[in-house]
């Protein structure tokens, strides 16, 4: 057990990169589509551009989604409705009538002539009788539009039977009957308002309608609706090379792609291989391209695991929209991840990203080749636009540049197809202005990543190195000479970095920050020394070392407060190596030759430095400082001194954890010698000629 905890413990970050690796495939693998990929790409009112086309075996011509629906419409429309007739309660309502009938006359007309009331009563008897036995109907809102000729199914003692719906009374067309049979009758022994009111009043709808029973019918009626407008056999012909593509073919070549990817769960196995394989060489390629040639981004975790996360986003946003809506791909805003690649890396690695992400992607969307060859043009020039990114202002001219090379490419693939632009959409173009315009959330995401990642951008380098920032201000405030001399090896070490190809913007931040642990205690460093006094003097040469040492200590602490990124601390860190206060440890030594000198006390803590340009920074700091002791600045005495700091630099293996070679570090030589000659206002001394 301790040995596998051992060899993980020693094998941690080959572990993680192979399970980031590992996860990434098989989210990718997951968010592949489910069926087989047909493998002809076409489009209605296009030439096909593959050989003549037969049918390989049978096949149903599927309906449209829109042809189905039209069809579900009509059956709706025109299903027949059920009523039910209610024979137990027309018997209670007659019931009801002959009853009410007696209490409601007797109270208006008393116990009058018995004739009078009889008549009266069996003509309320017979219009209720008539009334009810045909069907009183009760016709809800939403079917109230159906015509008069309407067949509707009519229940009665639980048989069906048709019929017209006006063939019933409606509330109206009772009140309408009643009214007629009443004025059939002129003597005045029929009281035609009393009966007329108790009627209207009394009578209850008998025959009402059966939802339930009429929605039953139309979900059969559904369920029976073939999904299938005709049969292709095999060996049919289908379309030849060349053909433009009309409204039928389309829909037959729709249903073949159909059939094809419906029988993906009969291969599935197959079906899993093959996207396993199609993920895995493409990330492969991409692996090994970092291995080969960006192994600083390979060895770090963390860029590993940013540009996973990159591309996984853009393949699940990808996913989600297609299966939404496929033609909100183009709506889609891949160029945040080029972009986002070039801020924090180079343009190269941001293209390789992209490239990745694309092909990975062109498995999940329709026409995948017109979709590659757009995102691939329109990445390379985005990346272009952003090749120096220092200025916010450029978000907004590259998503200006994202919406026109979109467009431009758009009416590009119109015109080789249609041969005009008399069938273009405009709805593309719309796309791809929302597109471009979510190109902008680079801006923050870049933010976002920084904070979390810990890393910084040319963008923020530039801020990080402003004048104005706020802890350089207080630098230039309490100790103005170190501001002074912060600026000159800024200059010095940037200069150097663009002769020999390194991150210049980084190395000029790195310095304006490298010596601010001097602000706690300005006046024991003699560049913001004034007069001869010195603080120094009064303390023990130990007491003198531990304050110089100190200031890298304060340094960190300071930037650690302020929030500066880590990659600009360690140019703080390692500005000194683990190199000795000499002028304190000699003056020691010289004093008290004697005694035992605890060299650790006299050293920085390190480490040294680890890239080219920390060690840029490291040379510059000291050449600079050196050369404010020169009596009497010329070529000569600034070649020599160069020359003298660089060698002790490196006898003493500064250098030998930095990834700098003898000839890039002569070249910074060479410029330290020119920029020192600049600030000294000296020129090159030229031989006398003969």
């Amino acid at each position: 057990m301790k040995k596998i905890l051992s060899a993980i413990r020693n094998n941690y970050s080959e572990i993680y990169k192979g399970s980031l690796f590992l996860i990434t495939m098989i989210f990718l693998v997951l968010l592949f589509p489910g069926n087989k990929q047909f493998r002809y790409e076409f489009n209605e009112g296009r030439p096909w551009l593959y050989e003549d086309l037969n049918a390989s075996k049978d096949f149903p011509i599927k309906k449209t989604k829109q042809e189905i629906q039209k069809e579900i419409q009509q059956i709706k429309a025109h299903t027949k409705l059920y009523f039910t007739y209610d024979t137990e309660l027309t018997q209670r309502e007659l019931n009801n009538i002959n009853a009410r009938f007696d209490t409601l006359w007797v109270r208006q007309y008393g116990f009058g002539e018995r004739d009078y009331y009889a008549k009266n009563k069996r003509l309320c008897l017979d219009i209720s009788n008539k009334i009810l036995s045909t069907g009183l109907i009760n016709i809800p809102k939403d079917i109230t539009n159906k015509g008069k000729d309407q067949i509707v199914y009519i229940i009665k003692n639980k048989v069906a039977k048709e019929a017209f719906l006006h063939y019933f009374y409606t509330r109206k067309t009772a009140y309408i009957y009643i009214q007629q049979e009443l004025n059939k009758y002129d003597n005045s022994k029929i009281e035609k308002s009393f009966i007329s009111n108790f009627l209207y009043e009394s009578l209850q709808a008998n025959v009402k309608f059966d939802k339930s029973k009429t929605e039953t019918e139309q979900k059969q009626q559904i369920l029976q609706l073939s999904p299938n407008r005709g049969i292709i056999l095999k060996g049919q012909h289908i379309i030849s090379k060349g053909q433009i593509i009309d409204a039928n073919t389309y829909k037959i070549l729709q249903s073949l792609r159909l059939d094809f990817e419906s029988e993906s769960k009969k291969s599935y196995i197959g079906l899993a291989a093959g996207k396993i394989i199609l993920v895995s060489i493409p990330l492969i390629t991409f692996g090994l391209f970092l291995f080969f040639f960006r192994y600083e981004v390979f060895e770090d975790n963390k860029n590993l695991l940013m540009i996973f996360l990159l591309i996984l986003s853009m393949a699940a946003i990808t996913r989600i929209t297609v299966e939404y809506r496929s033609a909100y791909v183009l709506m889609i805003p891949l160029m945040i991840s080029p972009i986002i690649i070039r801020a924090f890396y180079d343009s190269r690695l941001a293209l390789i990203v992209h490239i990745t992400t694309v092909i990975l992607i062109s498995f999940m969307v329709p026409s995948s080749f017109r979709f590659v060859f757009l995102q691939l043009m329109t990445g390379i020039i985005t990346i272009v636009s952003v090749v120096k990114l220092q200025k916010r202002s450029q978000f907004f001219f590259t998503a200006l540049y994202i919406f026109a090379s979109y467009s431009i490419i758009y009416i590009g693939i119109e015109l080789i197809t249609e041969a005009s632009l008399s069938h273009l959409s405009w709805r593309p173009f719309f796309y791809f202005a929302v597109s471009a315009g979510l190109s902008l959330l680079s801006y923050p995401i870049i933010y976002l990543f920084e904070r979390i990642f810990g890393m910084v951008t040319d963008v923020s380098l530039l801020e990080y190195a402003d004048t104005n920032n706020s802890l350089i201000r207080q630098l230039a405030t309490k100790a103005p000479g170190t501001f002074h001399h912060s600026i000159q090896v800024s200059n010095l070490a940037e200069e150097a970095a663009m002769e020999i190809g390194a991150n210049a913007l980084l190395v000029r931040a790195g310095a304006m920050y490298h010596d601010i642990g001097k602000m706690i205690n300005p006046m024991y460093f003699t560049e913001n020394q004034s007069g001869t006094y010195s603080p120094h003097e009064e303390l023990s040469y130990e007491e003198s070392a531990n304050i110089i040492i100190g200031h890298v200590l304060e340094g960190i602490k300071l930037a650690k407060e302020n929030m500066i990124p880590e990659q600009i601390i360690d140019f703080i860190r390692t500005h000194h190596g683990t190199k000795r206060v000499e002028y304190f440890y000699r003056m020691h030594k010289k004093e008290m030759p004697d005694e035992d000198i605890k060299l650790s006390k006299f050293t920085y803590h390190g480490p040294i430095p680890f890239s080219k340009e920390t060690s840029l920074l490291m040379m510059a700091d000291a050449v600079e400082a050196a050369s404010r002791s020169l009596k009497t600045p010329n070529a000569k005495s600034i070649s020599e001194l160069v020359d003298k700091i660089i060698k002790s630099q490196l006898d003493q293996g500064q250098f030998n954890n930095a990834n700098i070679s003898l000839r890039e570090i002569n070249i910074a030589k060479k410029t330290f010698k020119k920029k020192l000659l600049n600030i000294y206002h000296l020129r090159i001394e030229y031989p006398e000629e003969n």
